[in-house]
């Protein structure tokens, strides 16, 4: 490993002096008669501290800066890549125009999943997804429901409708984009996702930034601009232009992805076996004994905003055929057959398109029990227009969901219906796209693809039901009330 270089010879200091001005701040000079305490000030003056520096004072990279960065991080990446199920070794590389259109469906379905996702979540799903369906055509004739359920647990569903929607727009005009420029006319593509197929699949000669390329972009150039902002957006795409490999693209790419993600990352980088040490500025500006500047100060931390706090009533509602003699109490939910009543949410939005439990947003000031009871009856009374008798409605508990912009606080209560005709006839209604509102046969939920705060839900009534059962086993059977709403 080369030895990190002197901050007067690093060939991106040695270019800049504007960058290094605005890198650090400048000790004042007093200009009047100081004391001996002022004086031991200035011998020991504070460290010197990082401002923010503007996109137009950084220098691009020279050419033996790039080659020397190329070099390098090819020779890690192919020593130290990690062994993914989307990766192909250079060996399976060399492929026909079918095994290259395949191979551009593959990366493009990992790419949409590792999207603000992990690694390791995203394996079971792309393996399961690959399974399924195994070709861009065999997706488009796909349903957005069964797309739903495959992607469930994932989050950002958003991102499974695009898929969705850019596969029959594929297979619509008949052919694969072989470009980034083509690959972004496909809907839910853009320049990153473009980049990666363009690359990976095709060997164009393309960069891609992602939050791995970003951080290790910021911290090669000491870039302590707002890595939001449109002027600072537009310059990391630029440097890694500069750099990215003309013979090996796709693998240089992912290899920056891959430091990003296992050496360069945000808290504890592994600087001491990174391979691009020695291009790193941030490392030689954290190595100046006068300066309290630290790798990690890049990419600059922007503040998030706070999410919003919502409220929602949720209503678990259970269904069964009505038992002889009012023999009921909670044991029948295990030896009579019952069904979920779910919901699916508007097409626009939020969890656009997928199944919950019945729910209504309620206003903070407004989240008590009676007022929660009245907005979910209203909002039922448009689904529910056949006979039943009310067996139980019961608090569940409390349910803190948290999305990346919403706090979603989820009042849950369970309310059992006793059905005075045939369910049998609601049972198939969950292939038909066009449904509004169905019901889930009990056995048919456990195993259901619901999202983690349906499933969260599903668990506590399952939870309270087993608690009920158990208490109640001792107890007197009560008369059936009839339920109005």
């Amino acid at each position: 490993m080369d030895s990190i270089p002197d901050l007067q010879t690093h060939p991106t200091i040695r270019r800049s002096s504007r960058l290094a001005t605005r890198t650090t701040v400048p000790v004042q000079v007093d200009t009047v008669p100081v004391s001996s305490t002022a004086q031991q000030k200035r011998r020991n003056p504070k460290p010197k501290q990082l401002s923010e520096s503007e996109p137009n004072d950084i220098e691009d990279f020279c050419k033996e800066e790039a080659e020397g960065i190329r070099e390098r991080l090819l020779l890690w990446y192919d020593e130290n890549q990690r062994e993914l199920p989307w990766r192909k070794s250079k060996k399976e590389g060399n492929f026909d125009r079918e095994e290259r259109e395949r191979r551009a469906y593959e990366v493009w379905v990992s790419e949409i999943m590792l999207q603000q996702t992990r690694v390791s979540a995203v394996i079971g799903y792309y393996n399961r997804w690959m399974s399924r369906w195994p070709t861009v055509e065999s997706l488009a004739n796909a349903t957005q429901e069964e797309v739903n359920e495959m992607w469930a647990g994932l989050g950002y569903y958003r991102r499974a409708r695009f898929l969705l929607e850019g596969a029959k727009s594929i297979v619509k005009n008949g052919k694969f984009p072989k470009n980034a420029k083509e690959l972004q006319k496909v809907p839910g593509i853009g320049n990153y996702t473009a980049g990666a197929i363009a690359s990976i699949a095709f060997n164009e000669a393309v960069p891609v930034v992602d939050g791995n390329v970003v951080r290790v972009m910021t911290r090669l150039k000491a870039i302590s601009s707002n890595p939001k902002e449109s002027s600072t957006v537009k310059l990391i795409w630029d440097l890694a232009r500069q750099i990215v490999d003309q013979s090996r693209p796709g693998d240089f790419n992912q290899a920056l992805m891959e430091l990003g993600a296992t050496q360069c990352q945000p808290t504890n980088p592994n600087c001491s076996t990174c391979p691009l040490s020695p291009h790193c500025l941030a490392l030689s500006l954290s190595k100046n004994n006068n300066s309290n500047i630290k790798v990690t100060d890049f990419p600059l931390k922007v503040v998030k905003t706070k999410p919003r706090n919502e409220f929602a009533a949720v209503c678990v509602v259970i269904i069964q055929t009505k038992l002889n003699k009012n023999e009921l109490n909670l044991n029948y939910l295990n030896e009579n057959k019952c069904f979920y009543l779910l919901m699916k949410r508007p097409q626009n939005g939020l969890l656009a398109g997928l199944w919950e439990f019945p729910s209504v947003l309620v206003e903070e000031k407004k989240t008590h029990l009676k007022n929660r009871r009245e907005k979910m009856d209203e909002y039922l009374r448009d689904f529910i227009d056949f006979e039943f008798d009310l067996e139980k409605r019961e608090e569940i508990g409390e349910y803190l969901h948290i999305f990346s912009h919403i706090r979603l606080l989820m009042h849950v209560e369970l309310m059992i219906l006793n059905f005075k005709g045939n369910l049998d006839q609601f049972e198939n209604q969950g292939q038909i796209d066009s449904l509004t509102w169905k019901f889930v046969e009990e056995n048919s939920m456990e195993p259901m693809a619901l999202t983690s705060g349906i499933r969260k839900v599903y668990n506590m009534v399952q939870d309270f039901k087993m608690k009920k059962v158990s208490h109640n086993e001792t107890k007197p059977k009560r008369k059936i009330k009839k339920a109005k709403f």
